[in-house]
């Protein structure tokens, strides 16, 4: 895993497990084409059921997918059809104020107009926008910045034990602001 530059204090982060999962497999880049990545394909069948059934090529949206393997490798229940982004609402307890690990529920506009949603992690946030670790964004698992006003909910994992390290972290407004994670 290379993390930017700006982001390479969280390999020094000790947990939440679920952000530890995610980072393992920062750098996973979608097949361009008709071409599948296998490596994505492969989560689809280790979460099993209608996902594997459903989930066949990586052209299809997988940012679901992604929360969901991240979820099941990190020790949490997911939530009832995890591709749907939106679905991810449901995920854990509600929290008001969004911290380092939590998981973050957005609403975008698909190029027809219909309302969709994409999901990711809490990595930080600046004045402006938060920053996301997700899958299917720039069609790779990256960071990447998404403006505050679409976000739909922020969720917690149910904790038995917080993670220490659970906390807001403020960073710089570096980088483009995502429109549409594809």
């Amino acid at each position: 895993m290379t993390l930017e530059k700006q982001y390479s204090w969280l390999t020094k982060e000790n947990g939440p497990r679920m952000l530890k999962v995610a980072l393992d497999l920062y750098g996973t880049v979608e097949t361009p084409g008709k071409a599948n990545n296998k490596i994505i394909l492969d989560w689809a069948g280790e979460i099993g059921g209608k996902v594997e059934d459903l989930y066949k090529a990586d052209e299809i949206p997988w940012c679901g997918l992604f929360m969901a393997i991240v979820a099941k490798r990190g020790g949490k229940a997911g939530v009832k059809d995890p591709l749907w982004a939106l679905n991810w609402g449901a995920f854990g307890v509600y929290t008001p104020i969004p911290m380092l690990g939590d998981v973050l529920v957005f609403v975008r506009k698909t190029s027809d107009g219909r309302k969709a949603g994409h999901v990711g992690l809490y990595i930080g946030e600046d004045d402006d926008c938060y920053h996301v670790l997700g899958g299917n964004q720039s069609d790779k698992v990256c960071i990447t910045r998404i403006a505050k006003d679409r976000l739909y909910t922020s969720r917690r994992p149910a904790y038995h034990v917080q993670p220490s390290n659970v906390r807001v972290v403020k960073l710089h407004a570096d980088g483009k602001v995502s429109e549409n994670e594809q």
